[in-house]
């Protein structure tokens, strides 16, 4: 096997000798940083339904835009704040559930998305593959700019909100209380999530930046309690789903977005695995050395 036989050829050389290879993991791990960072607060928060419908309620946004010859990127942030304006909406004048209001947007703004790219039928595959799935290999130093400033954002206000955001994750109550504004924060959350989401969309694409905006963090937090290494650990496991897929894809030709969500979920699998596995053993030693 190459990758214990001959680990330079398989491990650095695809990036040291690749430039395309060298701004897919810059774009990755800048798309990791961002989306891990906010994912811990969209896990903790059980906000998971909502992080996806975002993902693709973007499509709309982008496909016009792609259509009439606008930016892409302009197109996916309006769409995403007619998405989330949309749930505020419905949420307020409804005695409907969150999820109602959400899977009802999600399904037409993702069927939106198809009807206007399927209007052009001889590009309606292709450029609905590089929306959904993403184009990595194919990114420029624009795309890297753009991905470096949202990552800053991101970032940025998850420091500056988190005392704001970790109340409002556990008690909503108190954080009125404590003079949070809990609706305000909530808003402020759904910003940072999309601005997380449009920002790696090029990267892996609007289907597969869920995996990297909930694998991470999810796995992360099997593995630790405390907010701050909850998202340290995201971004450190995110970063191995981005070197490890983007490998794979290279060594064995497969499309390099799918890959790296599906080596985040396998992390994920693993973590869970462990995880389980560790309390179980805690359990049993704590059962061993109760009095009888």
């Amino acid at each position: 096997m190459e990758i214990l036989t001959d680990p330079w050829s398989w491990w650095i050389e695809p990036f040291a000798d690749n430039v395309s290879m060298q701004r897919a993991l810059y774009a990755g791990l800048l798309a990791v940083l961002s989306t891990s960072v906010v994912g811990t607060w969209v896990v903790l928060r059980g906000m998971s339904f909502l992080g996806d419908a975002l993902a693709h309620g973007v499509l709309p946004g982008i496909a016009i835009a792609f259509i009439v010859g606008a930016n892409t990127t302009v197109g996916a942030l309006i769409a995403a704040a007619v998405m989330v304006v949309g749930i505020s909406v419905v949420r307020t004048h409804s005695p409907l559930p969150d999820d109602t209001s959400i899977g009802l947007l999600f399904v037409g703004m993702l069927a939106l998305a198809v009807v206007v790219l399927s209007a052009d039928s001889s590009s309606y595959t292709g450029d609905l593959n590089r929306f959904l799935f993403g184009s990595i290999t194919g990114i420029d130093r624009g795309d890297l700019w753009r991905q470096g400033i949202a990552a800053l954002v991101a970032v940025a206000g998850s420091v500056l909100l988190h005392r704001a955001f970790l109340v409002l994750t556990f008690d909503e109550v108190y954080a009125e209380v404590l003079g949070f504004r809990p609706r305000l924060t909530h808003l402020a959350l759904l910003a940072l999530v999309t601005v997380s989401i449009v920002a790696s969309f090029e990267t892996v694409g609007s289907l597969l930046v869920f995996a990297f905006l909930i694998a991470p963090p999810a796995a992360a937090a099997l593995v630790v309690r405390r907010v701050p290494l909850i998202m340290t650990v995201a971004v450190a496991l995110g970063a191995v789903a981005v070197v490890v897929g983007l490998l794979v894809s290279f060594h064995h030709d497969t499309a390099a977005g799918a890959t790296m969500a599906l080596v985040s979920v396998a992390i994920f699998t693993i973590s869970f695995i462990w995880s389980a596995v560790r309390n179980a053993l805690a359990g049993r030693r704590a059962r061993a050395v109760a009095p009888a």
